[in-house]
């Protein structure tokens, strides 16, 4: 459960090299996600919420994303995380990205700011008031940014079976490298109705929380919004599995094949 939010970000934000299509997301795009731990057990919820804004006088988009435990399993284990991100609305690229966490008392509070011409990143760890700059690789995105630019680049009908997508992601002090399959389509039951969706296995580092590289499944809407409708990952110990169960705000319609 230390990484509620964390693994519907961090498994979407992958980076697609397809030409920019039309705007899958917009101002006051919300989404809420329930958490379930080992097939039964309630775990927690996970929002993200997008606002149009201006950092430095730049047009952004402001995403915040929070994650908690809910449930029995809050009174062993509390997680209560904030992730925000501030990103341009033409490039997509970030300029800002924040990280303020408690995970059962693992705590971290980051602040990151992009210098995307220089390729740098100045890291400030208010935790230990410790501050230092990194190199980047070009046009580098942060946890949050690069999901959503995913859901503005992948185009369906360029997506073959077995195609594997790789991008690079700056993450706390580091320049993370992700890989990322796609699995094919299909139609799926949701809270909503059976939707048709694309479905993706990203790549993870195995151990402590991870199975296996292979540990995760990710499963997206068809249509122009691109939704994370579910996510599914085989723990060291259990599995979670998060569901989206309210949206607003949605850019396109929302195409659902049998309702409810």
């Amino acid at each position: 459960m230390k990484k509620i939010l964390l693994i519907i970000i961090a498994i979407t934000a992958l980076q697609l090299s397809y030409a920019q299509q039309e705007s899958a997301f917009g101002d006051g795009e919300w989404f809420k996600f329930k958490m379930s731990y080992s097939g039964f057990l309630k775990a927690g919820n996970a929002t993200l919420a997008v606002k149009a804004s201006k950092l430095d006088n730049k047009d952004v988009y402001h995403v915040v994303g929070k994650g908690w435990t809910t449930g029995m399993i809050k009174w062993f284990f509390k997680v209560k995380d904030r992730y925000e991100s501030y990103f341009d609305r033409k490039t997509m690229l970030p300029y800002k990205f924040i990280r303020n966490i408690d995970e059962g008392g693992y705590t971290k509070d980051i602040e990151i700011d992009f210098d995307q011409e220089n390729n740098k990143a100045y890291v400030n760890d208010k935790k230990h008031n410790v501050k230092t700059v990194f190199t980047t690789t070009p046009n580098i995105q942060d946890m949050v940014s690069t999901y959503y630019y995913l859901r503005n680049s992948i185009n369906p009908s360029k997506l073959k079976v077995g195609d594997e997508i790789r991008t690079d992601m700056f993450f706390d002090k580091e320049n993370y490298g992700f890989k990322l399959k796609y699995l094919g389509e299909e139609t799926i039951d949701t809270d909503f109705g059976e939707i048709e969706t694309l479905k993706f296995r990203p790549y993870v580092m195995a151990g402590r929380v991870f199975k296996e590289e292979e540990s995760l499944t990710l499963w997206v809407s068809k249509d122009k919004n691109k939704v994370p409708l579910r996510i599914k990952a085989d723990l060291a110990v259990g599995s979670l599995r998060a569901d989206l169960e309210a949206f607003k705000g949605l850019k396109h319609p929302f195409k659902i094949v049998v309702n409810n």
